[in-house]
């Protein structure tokens, strides 16, 4: 079998409707997309005035009880917290000072801190709260309890194409917002997309997203995920998400990504060669999806071209997509994942528990003090 290891939404987080939309319309019109792009500037507008703004928490860390770990990386690991007060379930980031240091990460620390307080949209995780100690910096997430996409998948083998379409026109619309927002996100792939307790995803994990204007260099993501752009360092924009996005829509729906061998550098050479094979079960409306996402030549990828997102909400591999019931959870999802009680960790892989322990001095005050 391939393998590859490196909260519930509600009408609070968006209630969008579109002035002639049916929940049996075919497509979307040009006119359901406009009054659409006008709801998009409201929340760049929102985005924009929290990321300018330095969030208070309404309470302290010392309110929050550890209660088991959900995951580990490289610079630290996920915690399942709960607050003493309220109940309330949380999933703490831990990420070691030390270790950030080390491997240059400050700058994509601070940032993803940043994005992660200003962001909301039904389909990404936002940040709760946030604090540090001596040793540690801690981001307050959500505890979205039906664990990763990758550990479904790999449980399923494939998605069912009904299940693929569903989460691809989530995964779709996320991306959409966050390239309105003038964030590029950089490292879509199946462990950073959650389950909520209702069927819908969330995409987490903003480390490597930032803010931009123009183009950018930096080689960072997931080998096997890799726009063949970033990988020449022709330098990118929001190109390389949508490359990214079509790497998702084949490995959802054949259990396994379109490029893949042993050493990375075997992987990028069969990337920039654009070279890849569907398997038998692709349909006909698949293929030419696929084939028009995982496109070398940046002026020909779906995404980027004229018609923008267009392409996508009109391509005939989602007929049958109601986007705005989709965008406001309306639709019932093919997959829920089992969940016990509000505190159920099943859906994840279980871990040694390791202590957290902060120094008795303050460790790399200058390099986090604006965090």
């Amino acid at each position: 079998m391939y393998s590859r290891k490196g909260y519930a939404p509600n009408s609070k987080d968006l209630n969008y409707k579109s002035g002639n939309s049916s929940e049996f319309q075919e497509g979307y019109t040009e006119q359901q997309q406009q009054q659409y792009t006008n709801h998009l500037k409201q929340l760049k507008t929102e985005f924009e005035q929290r990321w300018r703004k330095t969030p208070k928490f309404p309470i302290a860390f010392s309110e929050l009880d550890r209660v088991k770990t959900l995951g580990t990386g490289a610079f630290g690991r996920v915690v399942l917290m709960k607050h003493t007060k309220s109940g309330k379930l949380f999933a703490m980031k831990v990420l070691e000072k030390e270790k950030i240091i080390k491997m240059k990460q400050v700058d994509h620390t601070l940032y993803e801190k940043r994005i992660l307080e200003a962001i909301r949209f039904p389909f990404t995780v936002s940040m709760e709260f946030s604090f540090k100690d001596n040793s540690y910096i801690y981001f307050i997430m959500p505890f979205v309890p039906g664990g990763e996409m990758f550990t479904h998948l790999r449980r399923m083998g494939k998605f069912e194409e009904p299940l693929s379409k569903f989460y691809a026109s989530q995964v779709l619309l996320a991306l959409e917002y966050l390239h309105f927002c003038n964030l590029v996100y950089r490292d879509l792939k199946p462990e950073n997309i959650l389950i909520d307790r209702n069927g819908y995803l969330k995409i987490t994990d903003f480390g490597f997203c930032k803010i931009l204007q123009g183009r950018t260099w930096t080689l960072c993501g997931t080998p096997e995920y890799l726009a063949p752009e970033l990988i020449l360092s022709k330098g990118y924009g929001f190109s390389v998400d949508w490359w990214s996005f079509g790497v998702l829509l084949y490995e959802m729906n054949a259990g396994y990504p379109p490029f893949y061998a042993n050493e990375p550098m075997k992987t990028y050479e069969k990337i920039v060669a654009g070279k890849y094979r569907c398997p038998s079960s692709f349909n006909a409306d698949l293929r030419d999806l696929v084939r028009n996402v995982l496109q070398v030549d940046i002026s020909k990828r779906y995404g980027v071209m004229k018609n923008g997102v267009m392409d996508y909400k009109n391509h005939k591999w989602f007929r049958g997509i109601v986007w705005d019931a989709i965008l406001n959870c309306r639709i019932p999802p093919p997959f829920v994942p089992k969940y016990k009680n509000p505190g159920d960790t099943s859906n994840f892989e279980r871990y040694d528990e390791e202590p957290i322990v902060p120094t008795s001095y303050c460790r790399y005050e200058s390099e986090f003090l604006e965090f």
